[in-house]
């Protein structure tokens, strides 16, 4: 079905090339249904052990491997809606209800895999007696995967005005136990994006590793003192049931309360797992987003207003199915509250050299990532380091590298 023959005022003239590419947005939280358990039996059928303890790594091996393959297999899409449809296409429904599915299928499979986590015996040839200490951390670590591709999905919906949909982003946090993104994003990241004061946008010069614990905490702490003004102007402290940071907690608690009444107190090192692992994921987007780039102050000393320029950008589009059009990120920041579908690829902008599973992988290597990224982000400003957004704790260094300490000092 096409655009035009939902919506009578859509030119005829323009179909959407990926309509039911988005469907698969949805293997992730399907796949431990469609194919992981399906192949486990056929495999554990056959007497073949190797495989059935592989497809348990499922989530990591298509994270890592099996989308940056295909990301460079499929190459690039940069087809934008034009402007007079893009009213039509926000209003087609379709696309809304493909991220309204996406969390009973998270939370279908989360319980699934609880009970593998905790199973005594299961029913598969070869894991009679259950799954082995690797098999469950391999299974953590994928259901982990799902969550945090569900952020991306509760940051889809988050953006939006309908309530219905700013309740279900925050149910589709609550897995991860990250629920403050709803409140720190929205209200921090985007106001802040692109300069020192961001706990999310990285510096020049500064490792993952180096970026994750700040990030972690700084947008916690944000997201608290965000919420705490807020209610201030309400006339009420931060200790409120109206505290939105407080409710997104409240309902990861309860999940995970639930769980564990449900499965055992043995699962919660594995709750806690693929929490670690789903927050990992987003903050590692996170890093790569706006790697460097500032927005620069202005004769009255305010930060100018955030530009596509302030954005890594990649039109890879096995990435974009997956994560909905996330990398079109210079017009998400321009559009914030714009439909994925609606989103347009954009020229003169800070482009990634390959989608964002290709590039977190990278991210968590920072020499090499330093090696493929410094040059391009010195490239955008003139080669002027000055320019760029330093890491504090490297500035001195990288400006002796670039030749500029006496301008520094």
């Amino acid at each position: 079905m096409t655009t035009e023959s939902r919506t009578p005022d859509t030119p005829p003239t323009w179909r959407d090339p990926k309509r039911y590419l988005w469907l698969w947005g949805l293997f992730a939280p399907t796949g431990l249904f469609t194919i992981g358990l399906p192949l486990t039996w056929l495999f554990g059928s056959l007497g073949w052990s190797g495989p059935v303890h592989v497809l348990f790594w499922l989530g990591p091996l298509v994270l890592y491997l099996v989308i940056p393959l295909a990301d460079r297999l499929f190459g690039q899409d940069a087809t934008s809606p034009p402007e007079e449809v893009l009213a039509a296409l926000e209003n087609d429904k379709y696309y809304r209800y493909l991220t309204y599915l996406y969390l009973p299928c998270q939370y279908a499979t989360l319980v699934a895999v609880c009970f593998l986590l905790t199973a005594g015996e299961l029913p598969v040839p070869g894991l009679e007696d259950g799954l082995g200490t690797v098999d469950k951390v391999g299974l953590a670590l994928t259901v982990g995967v799902i969550g945090g591709i569900g952020i991306n999905t509760a940051h889809e919906l988050g953006h939006k005005k309908v309530g219905l949909e700013r309740r279900l982003s925050r149910i589709a946090l609550a897995q991860s136990a990250y629920g403050h993104f709803y409140v720190e994003h929205n209200r921090g990241h985007h106001v802040r994006v692109a300069t020192p004061e961001d706990p999310v946008s990285a510096r020049f010069g500064e490792g993952f590793w180096a970026f994750l614990p700040r990030a972690v905490l700084g947008s916690l702490r944000s997201a608290w003192q965000l919420e705490r003004a807020r209610l201030a102007r309400l006339g009420s402290g931060p200790w409120s049931r109206r505290n939105e940071v407080l409710t997104a907690w409240l309902l990861t608690v309860v999940l995970y309360a639930a769980l564990i009444a449900a499965f055992g107190v043995v699962l919660l090192p594995f709750l806690l797992l693929q929490a670690v692992m789903g927050v990992g994921l987003l903050e590692a987007v996170n890093y790569l987003e706006h790697y460097g780039l500032v927005r620069q102050r202005t004769s009255s000393g305010r930060y100018e207003r955030p530009a596509p320029r302030h954005s890594w950008n990649s039109d890879n589009v096995v990435t974009n199915v997956f994560l909905y059009h996330l990398q079109r990120h210079s017009d998400h920041h321009a559009h914030p509250t714009r439909r994925y579908q609606a989103l347009c690829s954009r020229e003169r902008v800070p482009v990634l050299p390959t989608g964002y599973a290709g590039m977190i992988l990278l991210a968590y290597f920072p020499p090499l990532w330093r090696r493929v990224m410094d040059k391009r982000v010195l490239a955008l400003y003139d080669g002027d380091i000055t320019r760029v957004n330093i890491h504090p704790p490297a500035r001195r260094r990288l400006l002796a590298r670039y030749g500029v300490v006496a301008a520094a000092e």
